[in-house]
């Protein structure tokens, strides 16, 4: 099975143009879906990806998604970056590593200054990144950087990762606001707890790290909202611009994955006890099905919508506002809340079946409200979102 279509000595080559490009990376995922589903178990049972899935990913190009042309990598619009995470998610929550990891390869990518692309890309090199984008941790200057202490939760991919970056705050001498800065460091120099127990997403191996005093040199930082050194339309997006995308297109795959998952079921299990029928031929089944399409369908359109728009705008050279950063993480909230309630929905009507670990459904409802606890999709985007329309609102 071949699992590396941009394949070449030097790295990866992706064709030019939206649509061939499109194209090449959805047939990247269909290469890598059956090592990924083949694998998923015993990355749920290890608590990481396996390597196995990592090296597929890897190998696939898949990873350099988000990361800058000039460093080999796809620079994908942020549509097809939806389509493609979309994809994986429709057969596997690995799904959540390939953002995660394309995100913190392509940003460090684009924004640290040459000599922080030197370290981290040697020779071409692209590697593996995890990271957090909280600015949880604390960076005091010292001659040539930082003295950078912090402890950061959910390290998505860290267990595979060979740099991570993350957010710090480097506190102001005159008493002002503190300066938002993400730092890259070797994952050899950081601590990684062994933490993650948890409910959801459990093969993504998202563990605390943490460092104590540890010297970032200043060329491997750079300020959040600084322009980028390298690439072009994609990183005139906001911060939030981004990686929102990212949490709709995960959202939007998983929920469609449960629904046809219990469809599957429900053509071969049977309920009723006088006269027991297919689920799949009974009316409130089949009403169930209808409206979950029709509300995937409905949010899925509308994230695309708004995408298209922030995408023509930053490809008009407008930088994103406050107000399209908060229509995007609303869309984004609605698309995971349709996520859950379709995910909610399929697993009940898959009844005992559903509750064991070889039923997908006890997994994308595990995964779905696993990935809802994230800050970017919280109810408070809905509350931003309000205030913004409230204030576009001339008095009566």
């Amino acid at each position: 099975m071949t699992i590396t279509p941009f394949s070449s000595d030097q790295g990866w080559i992706f064709p030019p143009g939206r649509e061939q490009k499109r194209e090449a990376l959805l047939r990247a995922v269909d290469g890598v879906r059956d090592v990924l589903i083949g694998e998923s178990a015993e990355s749920e049972v290890n608590g990481t990806l396996t390597a196995a899935s990592v090296n597929a990913l890897y190998d696939s190009g898949l990873l350099a998604l988000k990361l800058p042309e000039v460093l080999g990598g796809a620079e994908a619009d942020p549509i097809t970056q939806m389509e493609v995470i979309e994809a994986v998610a429709l057969y596997d929550s690995s799904a959540w590593l390939l953002f995660v990891g394309a995100t913190n390869i392509g940003a460090p990518g684009a924004y640290l200054p040459d000599k922080g692309v030197e370290q981290m890309f040697p020779g071409g090199y692209v590697p593996k990144g995890a990271g957090v984008g909280a600015p949880i941790g604390v960076a005091t200057r010292v001659p040539g950087g930082f003295s950078v202490t912090g402890r950061w939760p959910f390290g998505s991919g860290i267990l595979h990762s060979e740099w991570v970056s993350s957010g710090m705050r480097v506190d102001s001498p005159s008493g002002g606001p503190p300066e938002i800065r993400r730092a890259s460091m070797r994952t050899e120099d950081v601590t990684i707890h062994d933490n993650w127990r948890v409910a959801g997403l459990r093969g993504t191996g998202s563990c605390d790290f943490s460092v104590d005093g540890i010297f970032v040199p200043e060329y491997m930082t750079y300020v959040v909202g600084d322009p980028a050194h390298r690439g072009g339309d994609l990183y005139r997006l906001s911060r939030l611009g981004f990686v929102i995308n990212e949490h709709m297109a995960f959202a939007m795959g998983l929920g469609r994955r449960a629904l046809n998952a219990t469809m599957s079921l429900a053509e071969v299990k049977s309920r009723g006890r006088n006269s027991p029928s297919l689920i799949a031929e009974q009316p409130t089944f089949q009403r169930m099905v209808g409206e979950c399409d029709v509300r995937l369908k409905a949010a899925r359109a509308l994230c695309f919508e708004v995408y298209e728009e922030a995408w023509e705008a930053a490809q008009e050279g407008h930088p994103g506002s406050d107000l399209e950063d908060a229509n995007l993480r609303a869309c984004a909230v609605l698309a995971t809340d349709v996520a859950i309630d379709v995910a909610s929905l399929a697993f009940r009507a898959g009844g005992g079946s559903a509750l064991y670990d070889s039923s997908d459904l006890q997994r994308c409802l595990r995964d779905i409200h696993a990935a809802a606890q994230h800050f970017v999709v919280s109810d408070a985007a809905y509350e931003a979102h309000g205030r913004m329309q409230m204030g576009s609102i001339d008095p009566l």
